[in-house]
């Protein structure tokens, strides 16, 4: 395998249908005010972690929470997934800030996210 290491799960984004309603509910769990607090996306920093809430899911439709594994080469990550017979969900693309990203199915239907910053 090209690259067989990640830096962990270390953010973790959350279909919300009303984000104000979420907002309130993250801010309480958590103890601390967004760090990104927009329309489209609240994201909160905590213990080390990243939590994203996105209103209907966002243009890539998550229905799920979705957990985002930071990996430090992101294409030879979607190559060594794509190998084992994971699918494409999410091609990669730049999300701003240097940060790439990219989703892939699993055998079992899990969608794993991957974060390159």
């Amino acid at each position: 395998m090209a690259d067989s290491g990640t830096k962990g799960i270390k953010t973790v984004l959350h279909p919300v249908a009303d984000l104000e309603k979420a907002k309130a509910v993250y801010t309480a769990l958590l103890g601390v005010e967004p760090a990104t607090d927009g329309p489209f996306y609240v994201g909160f920093d905590a213990a080390g972690q990243h939590i994203g809430l996105v209103p209907g899911g966002g243009p890539q439709g998550m229905t799920s929470p979705v957990a985002y594994w930071h990996v430090p080469d992101i294409e030879a990550k979607l190559a060594d997934l794509l190998a084992t017979g994971a699918t494409v969900k999410e091609p990669v693309r730049d999300v701003g800030g240097n940060r790439l990203v990219a989703a892939v199915t699993d055998l079992d239907g899990n969608v794993l996210g991957l974060i390159q910053d």
